[in-house]
């Protein structure tokens, strides 16, 4: 028995070959996009800014950029849970216990265990990093700014530590200027005055184009000596070797 033969004097070709070859070439394109999409999933799985919202307590410090410069920030001391990533960010809220400077423990805050009527322990310090955005730096607003809005006498804090008064009329309206009182002020910090609520203190470091706020009791002045070492211990710890 022959099979048909066709205009060019071939056999004729089965009516289900050509759907097969076209089914054959769909399967394998559709295994390459799959393997494509695979590669460029581990790609950015690896290369990507990780989430660390779930980390163990004793998790390693994650590099964090801000304005150019690096930070090694603890995990748990990030106090938002959508700035818990590595890379590049505009911003950081952080938190360390006092005098520790260890990140709470998520599980064991102390306001789960206080009675309603009593007043919460001040035990945490706080530390905000964020761009400078081109504004003055700390210690130029020292020189130039705070000045023209201080009124009344200087007095005495803690030892050697003085205070001004900001006038109402200014955008520091209720806080003082307390300083070290020397050539060069070593330690400047911004307090709100302690009323119906404690009164807090606001130090502002820079570095590079990052600027650092930490805020603290008031109270906490009593000791400023070794308040002042011990954030200038924190800092240094969250920068890399030779940063």
């Amino acid at each position: 028995m022959e099979f048909p033969r066709g205009p060019a004097g071939q056999a004729a070709r089965s009516p289900h070959a050509a759907p097969r070859a076209v089914a054959g070439l769909i399967a394998a394109i559709a295994l390459g996009a799959v393997l494509l999409v695979a590669a460029i999933g581990y790609v950015a799985f690896v290369l990507w800014p990780r989430q660390l919202s779930a980390v163990p307590a004793d998790a390693p410090a994650v590099p964090i950029t801000i304005a150019g410069v690096v930070f090694n920030v603890p995990p748990h001391a990030i106090r938002q849970q959508v700035q818990r990533r590595s890379g590049a960010q505009e911003r950081i809220d952080l938190v360390f216990l006092w005098p520790s400077l260890e990140p709470p423990d998520p599980l064991n805050h102390p306001e789960h265990h206080a009675p309603a009527d009593e007043p919460l322990p001040i035990d945490r310090l706080f530390v905000t990093i964020s761009g400078s955005d081109g504004t003055v730096s700390p210690a130029e607003r020292m020189k130039t700014i705070y000045p023209r809005y201080l009124t009344g006498d200087i007095a005495a804090v803690a030892d050697g530590l003085v205070a001004r008064r900001f006038s109402d009329a200014t955008p520091y309206r209720g806080e003082d200027l307390v300083f070290q009182p020397a050539p060069t002020p070593l330690f400047v910090a911004r307090c709100s005055r302690t009323g119906a609520t404690p009164g807090i203190c606001l130090l502002e470091r820079r570095i590079g184009a990052a600027d650092i706020v930490v805020r603290f009791p008031r109270d906490w002045l009593a000791d400023w000596r070794n308040v002042a070492a011990r954030i200038g211990e924190l800092i240094a710890s969250m920068r890399p070797p030779g940063g």
